[in-house]
């Protein structure tokens, strides 16, 4: 399969990280976390519930798109979970990397807010759950985008992605 550099985007507690992961091992290519890049004044922020600002994201953002750039000099196969919640994140990302697709995980407030509740350890609060609904500018037309519904399992998502995926060659 000739399957593009991907990223895995959506709002908090969508499962970007976990279908991020499992795509990457299915396809054989490298998973970047894009959370572990994030810069320490980010992620205390967004401990303290204060939602994060175009201008807090920026560098972050420009990080990400070197570090695709670089996977694109050596060839390398990439997945990348990364909220890219607006147009001009995702347009920062394809900087390095003009290929990407994007697979945009959407689901409704209350099953997201739930999972967050359940999760374990992680930096991003429930509170930032309405900040993050606001800022997204889901993906439109003319943008390489697919869109999946996470109300169902997994491993179930990750099939009808790489079907999806196929289809689309």
């Amino acid at each position: 399969m000739n399957i593009p550099n991907i990223v895995v985007m959506g709002v908090a507690g969508c499962g970007k990280s976990s279908l991020g992961l499992a795509l990457a091992n299915t396809l054989g290519a490298s998973y970047i976390e894009g959370d572990s890049y994030h810069p320490p004044q980010n992620i205390a922020r967004m401990a303290a519930g204060i939602p994060l600002t175009d201008t807090d994201r920026a560098g972050w953002l420009e990080l990400l798109a070197q570090r695709l750039a670089s996977g694109v000099a050596l060839g390398e196969p990439m997945v990348l979970a990364c909220s890219a919640l607006k147009r001009r994140y995702r347009d920062t990302l394809r900087q390095g990397d003009p290929k990407l697709l994007f697979v945009h995980l959407a689901g409704n407030k209350t099953l997201i807010a739930a999972r967050m509740a359940a999760r374990d350890a992680h930096f991003m609060p429930g509170s930032l759950l309405d900040s993050q609904f606001r800022d997204l500018e889901e993906p439109t037309g003319d943008e390489s985008f697919i869109r999946c519904d996470i109300s169902q399992p997994l491993d179930k998502l990750l099939q009808q992605l790489l079907l999806q995926l196929t289809q689309n060659q």
